[in-house]
């Protein structure tokens, strides 16, 4: 006996274009099909992400802090912090959030401040912790909602790294942010664009390759601030996969002397005047060990001895989450990156 066909399912139909449609014998009923569609968004969509108060860093700035550095099904993927800048001209957000459910969580938080609309969105970089949330924020303003980003962000959002991202953000967090869609930056910014909105500028600095190749940090001028994205976090171990050690060193010494700051505001962990300190003796400790290594024509295993036995890197061993299942991996991009430089 011939099994039934199976029932085509709500992303089938989505995927399908009314031409489509209409080849298949729909025709007419496209457009009901798509409303039916439309109408199970709440079905599929992951849950509502409990509320996490926003925190005042300084007299224009607000965070909502993720306490966690990765991303499972018990945080729904709130593993990034938001940062947002009220402004005379409305409400600025540096990096959304890694899901529809975490932007609607921080539009709940930004109405907890002011009444003030989102004018604008600055994404750090590509990873999607720090900006799946777009299509919330999206939704509540509209497509001319301008959102900003490196040109390399960009395009790698709306390639390979988009998709890539949407889709692993579900699966780590089995399907909690089920619901999501990809909406890209709109808007691409360079190093040295400034933005003025009223009471407040923000400055945009990029260097260079460093934890993307792609990364920018937001200056707010006048609060002493710079949001530094991906480029140095707290108490977590950074993914260098995209990045490179020498050049996030020439990024600390360019932003420290162009926007000299009170706090940095990472992308994971608490912001602190230390930020980007504790980060440089960190990788100092990893990049530094694996170059003497090459010099010394010892292999990969003879540097991770000596980086494990760095006080910089062996200090910090403890409290910096992800680092015991993660250590390894960073000592092979060093010391990849120091073989490339020795020839």
């Amino acid at each position: 006996m011939t099994a039934p066909a199976p029932r085509p399912s709500r992303r089938h139909f989505l995927k399908l274009g009314a031409g489509a449609a209409a080849a298949l014998g729909l025709g007419s009923n496209w457009a009901a099909l798509s409303a039916f569609a439309a109408e199970l968004d709440d079905f599929i969509r992951g849950p509502a992400v409990p509320d996490v108060a926003p925190t005042q860093l300084s007299p224009h700035v607000w965070l909502i802090w993720s306490k966690d550095g990765f991303p499972t099904p018990e945080n729904q993927g709130m593993m990034s912090n938001i940062t947002f800048v009220v402004t005379q001209r409305g409400v600025v957000v540096v990096d959304s959030g890694g899901s529809v459910q975490i932007g609607e969580m921080a539009l709940r938080m930004i109405r907890r401040v002011t009444d003030q609309p989102v004018v604008a969105i600055f994404n750090s970089h590509y990873h999607g912790d720090h900006w799946l949330a777009n299509h919330a924020f999206e939704d509540a303003f509209g497509k001319e909602l301008p959102i900003y980003a490196h040109p390399v962000t960009k395009r790698e959002i709306e390639g390979v790294q988009g998709s890539m991202w949407h889709s692993m953000m579900a699966r780590w967090t089995n399907q909690a942010t089920a619901g999501t869609r990809i909406v890209a930056p709109n808007r691409t910014v360079e190093h040295g664009a400034e933005f003025d909105f009223g009471d407040v500028t923000l400055r945009i600095h990029h260097y260079g390759r460093a934890h993307t190749p792609g990364d920018i940090c937001v200056e707010v001028v006048q609060d002493g601030l710079t949001h530094v994205g991906d480029i140095a976090m707290d108490r977590r171990i950074a993914n260098m996969d995209d990045g490179s050690y020498l050049g996030t060193f020439r990024f600390y010494d360019a932003l420290q002397h162009n926007a000299p700051s009170r706090i940095w505001v990472p992308g994971h962990g608490r912001p602190s005047d230390q930020v980007l300190a504790w980060n440089r003796e960190l990788f100092e400790g990893i990049y530094e060990n694996c170059v003497q290594a090459v010099e010394e024509g010892l292999d990969m295993a003879a540097a991770r001895a000596r980086v494990s036995r760095d006080p910089r890197v062996a200090g910090k061993a403890a409290d910096t989450a992800g680092f015991e299942s993660n250590i390894g991996k960073y000592v092979s991009l060093a010391y990849l990156e120091a073989e490339t430089e020795a020839f």
